[in-house]
């Protein structure tokens, strides 16, 4: 009896092992065929089988499966077919045969070329959704280019899809990933341009010709506050605050120097409304980073948001002194300087026909010449840089009216409405 069921169990294995054999065989016919939806219905029949296959089998059926599921063209089916060819380096790694990798390596090359396009061609089209899957698909193909993260990751966040962003975002800080990397210049000798090499080998062949000369490496910035700052952000949007100060915790624990950190930090507390926070931060960041003239101009909108007009000032003069082109500076600085004016112009409205009203006045009517006068220097400043700066010319119009000066209020005033027309026109 027992040998009688040795027999009908090996008969029952030959028979699953035939119906293995006749589904890939199947698949493969309807393939050979470019028929992809019964290949399709062949995958589905293989697939209840294959825990049964030996591996030769096995790996054969990955390559076979991938082709007829590419061939279908779903999101989805695509999706599984990455999943089987990785499945199918995977196991002839582990077996040292490898039979099918070499077109399987093929296959995910050509249909990552075919993804990388259509995202840059979604990119173009401002279509950032589909741009993100395909990257992220781009990724699955090519685990090693983590590039292709980075970007599934940011094109998420053009179009505010959070959870993919973020999903993509927690993976690249996981790993590490900086998108550091060396770029190769080298000047074009006829125009005399810098132009950047897609490879090393490239720009030191061109120079050799002759045709390109001064060839310089440059590595590319960092990506890790971005991606840190986002991570943070998109938390500050779900309403996890908690969630992104120690996102940001760890990450200045890890770069304490690091002022693209502190920045992200100090915005996060920002749009918390943790205004201090903000103030403290910055000033750290300024201490850190003496030389940057936004960082000053950006502790200018806190205070004068706070109607802290003595440190506003002082820190747009700060701006301007270490960018004297600094256009929102100036147009700021006077904006802060003429607050002064509506407290004098509502006493003024107040007073009566006495003479003592008469005297102040007169007093108060100087004190606002004084302040147009102060702010005339910085409106005239931001003008110059940008001729077209209406609100500028406009303030300056109406100043020059309050102060007299006919010549100048004319002048400023066919500026306004020059500058209108321009606008009108476009």
């Amino acid at each position: 009896m027992k040998k009688l069921f040795t027999l009908i169990l090996s008969l029952v294995f030959a028979t699953m092992s035939f119906a293995q054999k006749d589904e890939v065989k199947a698949l493969e016919k309807a393939l050979k065929k470019s028929n992809f939806a019964d290949a399709k219905s062949a995958v589905t029949a293989a697939d209840a089988l294959i825990g049964n296959m030996d591996d030769k089998t096995k790996a054969k059926y990955y390559l076979l499966k991938a082709k007829a599921l590419i061939g279908s063209g779903s999101d989805a089916d695509v999706d599984n077919a990455i999943i089987a060819l990785n499945k199918l380096t995977d196991l002839e790694s582990k077996l040292g045969k490898l039979k099918y990798t070499a077109e399987a390596t093929e296959i995910k090359k050509t249909a990552l070329n075919a993804f990388l396009t259509k995202a840059n061609n979604d990119i173009n089209n401002k279509d950032y959704k589909a741009a993100a899957l395909k990257f992220s698909k781009a990724y699955m193909m090519s685990p090693k280019d983590t590039a292709y993260l980075y970007y599934a990751a940011s094109s998420a966040v053009n179009v505010q899809d959070y959870d993919l962003a973020l999903e993509n975002y927690l993976k690249l800080k996981n790993m590490n990933y900086s998108g550091v990397k060396m770029n190769y210049y080298a000047t074009n000798v006829e125009t005399g341009v810098e132009e950047a090499f897609s490879d090393k080998t490239t720009r030191d062949f061109a120079v050799k010709s002759k045709t390109y000369a001064k060839p310089i490496d440059k590595k590319s910035e960092s990506k890790k506050a971005e991606i840190v700052k986002n991570i943070a952000l998109i938390y500050v949007a779900q309403g996890k605050d908690e969630k992104a100060l120690a996102a940001m915790a760890d990450a200045r624990s890890e770069n304490p120097d690091d002022v693209g950190l502190i920045l992200s930090e100090a915005n996060v507390h920002l749009k918390m409304g943790n205004r201090d926070k903000f103030k403290n931060l910055m000033e750290e960041a300024t201490r850190k980073d003496p030389n940057n003239a936004e960082l000053f101009y950006n502790l200018g909108v806190l205070a004068a948001e706070g109607n802290n007009v003595t440190d506003a000032m002082k820190y747009y003069e700060k701006a301007i002194a270490l960018n004297p082109n600094y256009v929102d500076a100036y147009n700021n600085l006077a904006v802060v300087i003429l607050q002064g004016e509506a407290a004098i112009v509502e006493e003024m409205n107040g007073l009566g026909t006495s003479s003592a009203d008469n005297r102040r006045y007169d007093e108060l009517k100087e004190e606002r010449s004084q302040i147009y006068k102060k702010a005339i220097p910085y409106l005239e400043k931001a003008l110059e840089l940008n001729t077209t700066n209406v609100d500028a010319a406009r303030t300056l119009m109406n100043i020059y009216s309050a102060l007299g000066e006919t010549e100048m209020f004319k002048t400023m005033k066919s500026k306004v409405e020059a500058i209108e027309s321009s606008a009108g026109g476009n």
